[in-house]
C-alpha cells in the first residue's frame, strides 16, 4: 500500500492511496462478509474508510446502516487509531415520508447550519467515535448561502469534533468560492473533493456536477503550496461498477457512447498484455496520472477487494499510459 497526505499544517494526516467505500456494508453485504472485507483492507495497510449518513437507505436500510456497522467493527477490533473515518451529511431524507431522488425534487436535507451540526453529532454517535477525521457535504446545496455552510463546518472544526472538511458532487467554481469564503471567515477551507471519476467519462453537455473534470483536477494540482491550501480529489465509482470487466454492466450517467466503448476495448487489451485485470489497470491509471486522485473502491467480497488491492502498487509504463490516454 502507498500513502498520501490530506490537509495542511497541524490538521494534516496520511491515508492510504486506495480508499474503501462502505456504502453497501450492512445492507447489500452481510455483516460477516463486511467484517471480513474491513479486516482484509486493514491487514493490507488500508487506512481510509468512507461512509455517509444515508447509506444505504435505497437498499432497504434505515440510512445509517453503514455507519452503524463501522461502529461495531471499530469497537470489536479496537481499530479506531489505525484508520481515518470519512462520512457525509446533507443528502439524507429531509422528509422521511418521501423518497430520495437524484433529480428534483431530491428531498435532501441540505447543508444549512442546523443540519450540519445535528447530523455530524449523530454520525459521531452511530460510529461510536469522538472525532470525524473528514466530514463532507454529500451534495452541494445552492439554496443555502455558502457562508452559512462554510461557517457551520468551521464551527465543528473549532469544537474539535471534525478534523478536515470536504464537499462532494459539486461544480469546480463552487469549490473555489467556498474556499475563498473560508479564508474570509478565518476557518479551514475544504481539503477534499469527492466526485465520480473513472477511465471513461460523459459528454460535457449537459453539465454534470458529480463528475470530476479537467478544471477541478488542474485546480487541485495547483494547491499544496504557500498561500494555496492543499486540495485532494477522491474518485468514487473508479471501475464504473464493474463495467470495465463485464459486458452485462451498464455504462451509466451519459457514459454509454461509442468513444467510451472504444476506450474500454483498449483498457481490456492493455490489461491482457500486462497480465492484469481491466479494473486493476483502471485504478492504476487514476493513481499514476498527471493529476493523481484517490480511488474509492466498494467491493462486495474479499476476492473483489484483493483484486483491487493489487492495483495499489501497479505502475503503468509510460507508453501504456499514452495508449490509454489516446484511446
Amino acid at each position: 500500500m502507498r500513502y498520501t497526505t490530506l490537509g495542511d499544517g497541524d490538521r494534516a494526516f496520511d491515508v492510504s492511496t486506495l480508499a474503501l467505500g462502505t456504502m453497501n456494508l450492512g445492507t447489500l453485504v452481510d455483516e460477516e462478509t463486511s467484517f471480513a472485507i474491513l479486516d482484509r483492507y486493514l491487514a493490507a495497510g488500508g487506512t481510509f474508510l468512507d461512509t455517509a449518513n444515508n447509506y444505504s437507505l435505497w437498499a432497504g436500510g434505515h440510512g445509517r446502516d453503514s455507519e452503524d456497522l463501522l461502529g461495531r467493527w471499530l469497537a470489536s477490533r479496537g481499530a479506531r487509531d489505525e484508520v481515518r473515518i470519512a462520512t457525509k451529511l446533507g443528502a439524507a431524507q429531509k422528509d422521511r415520508s418521501k423518497p430520495l431522488s437524484n433529480t428534483p425534487p431530491t428531498n435532501f436535507q441540505g447543508l444549512g447550519a442546523d443540519v450540519v451540526a445535528r447530523e455530524a453529532h449523530e454520525s459521531l454517535r452511530h460510529l461510536g467515535i469522538e472525532k470525524i477525521d473528514l466530514l463532507y457535504g454529500h451534495v452541494d446545496d445552492h439554496d443555502t448561502p455558502l457562508a452559512e455552510t462554510v461557517g457551520a463546518f468551521g464551527k465543528l472544526q473549532a469544537e474539535g469534533v471534525v478534523g478536515l472538511t470536504g464537499i462532494s458532487n459539486v461544480a469546480t467554481w463552487r469549490v473555489v468560492e467556498a474556499r475563498a469564503e473560508a479564508e474570509r471567515q478565518g476557518v479551514p477551507g475544504y481539503s477534499v473533493v469527492q466526485e465520480n471519476f473513472s477511465y471513461i467519462y460523459p459528454p460535457p453537455v449537459p453539465a454534470r456536477q458529480d463528475w470530476a473534470n479537467a478544471d477541478l483536477l488542474d485546480y487541485a494540482a495547483s494547491t499544496g503550496v504557500e498561500g494555496r491550501p492543499r486540495l485532494s480529489v477522491v474518485a468514487y465509482s473508479p471501475v464504473h461498477q464493474g463495467a470495465f470487466a463485464r459486458d452485462d454492466k451498464p455504462l451509466y450517467g451519459g457514459a454509454d457512447r461509442a468513444g467510451n466503448r472504444a476506450r474500454i476495448a483498449e483498457l481490456r487489451q492493455v490489461a491482457h498484455e500486462l497480465g492484469a485485470t481491466p479494473s486493476q489497470v483502471a485504478v492504476a491509471w487514476l493513481l499514476g496520472g498527471a493529476w493523481p486522485v484517490i480511488p474509492l473502491v466498494g467491493p462486495s467480497s474479499v476476492a473483489q477487494l484483493d483484486e483491487l488491492l493489487d492495483a495499489a502498487e501497479l505502475d503503468l509504463p509510460a507508453d501504456v499510459r499514452e495508449r490509454l490516454d489516446a484511446a
